[in-house]
């Protein structure tokens, strides 16, 4: 796992001053939580004293985290051990129990963990914070949730009333850093969609961050109108699952009844169970494209990163 990467994992509102959450990146276990100030702390999720998950202690007053099993209580943002239960003197506290610390960043309605505790804040690529949001944990490895949303969409997300088609408005290229591509849609109706159609009065712009994963849709209509915009952020867990937070947001101008119909009921949702049938029989397409430009530009970044040191 990069440690300089920032992962969107957790929205704001779950994040509380009341009761510790624990996260994955990876194998990596991390413990979420509010101080009295209401910053997000994240340390890792093991208790120095014995192991224990700091995310089944609690939140005490002064903000810093207490351990459920022995009280051991930690500073949030450095990890200095502080209290231990009928031991009092800062002095006694062996420093080799200081919890690990994380970068955290908040922004846009989603806390963001970096690994490494000195990484510098990274560039929010949006203030707003979208009002519709969700959490689902996906059966599905990151890398190959990511590429079953470039080739079926389908398989990952659901938005309401929408076909996704197998033809791109345009093929998938890096632009501002990101993996775009635009998949032509249609409306599901009581006439199902012909397999083979000229009409696509909506289309689906996909943009990726080629190593979070993180993407912006963008639901569009034949005339440009913006019928729905959303934010993924997927993060690798543990087991070979994906933890998968979004917000999303309608668009104003939806003219049209199925556009509409958006407006009632769930427009947009994350599948926590793929079909596996589909998704064995999917022939990768826009997926390897997106393999290759992946890779070109972690090198482009590598490349800069060297001459920068």
């Amino acid at each position: 796992m990069t440690e300089d990467v920032w992962w969107a994992v957790a929205r704001s509102e779950e994040v509380t001053g009341d009761k510790p959450i624990n996260i994955d990146i990876g194998d990596q276990p991390v413990v979420l939580w509010r101080d009295k100030d209401g910053f997000v702390r994240a340390l890792e999720d093991r208790c120095p004293h014995r192991r224990a998950p700091l995310s089944l202690g609690c939140v005490l007053a002064s903000g810093a985290i207490q351990c459920g099993y022995h009280g051991w209580t930690y500073d949030g943002e450095s990890g200095r051990l502080v209290d231990i239960p009928n031991l009092k003197g800062e002095q006694k506290y062996p420093p080799i129990y200081r919890a690990v610390p994380f970068a955290v960043s908040e922004g846009g309605g989603f806390v963001r963990i970096c690994l490494n505790a000195k990484a510098a804040a990274p560039v929010s690529p949006t203030t707003e914070t979208l009002p519709l949001s969700g959490t689902e944990n996906v059966s599905l490895s990151h890398e190959h949730l990511i590429a079953a949303l470039f080739d079926d969409p389908a398989l990952v997300i659901a938005i309401k009333g929408v076909h996704y088609t197998p033809y791109l408005m345009s093929e998938l290229a890096e632009q501002n850093g990101k993996l775009v591509l635009e998949r032509s849609c249609q409306w599901k109706s009581p006439h199902w969609p012909a397999p083979f159609s000229s009409d696509f009065p909506i289309t689906l712009r996909i943009g990726t961050d080629p190593v979070t994963g993180e993407t912006d849709l963008l639901l569009r209509d034949n005339a440009f109108n913006t019928l729905l915009s959303a934010t993924v952020a997927p993060v690798p867990a543990a087991r070979g699952v994906t933890q998968v937070r979004w917000r999303a947001k309608l668009g104003s101008t939806r003219p049209g009844l199925m556009a509409k119909m958006l407006g009632f009921g769930t427009p947009f949702r994350i599948l926590p169970s793929v079909n596996g049938a589909a998704l064995r029989t999917l022939k990768p397409s826009a997926s390897i494209h997106a393999a290759a430009l992946r890779e070109e530009i972690r090198s482009h970044q590598a490349a800069a990163h060297n001459v920068a040191a």
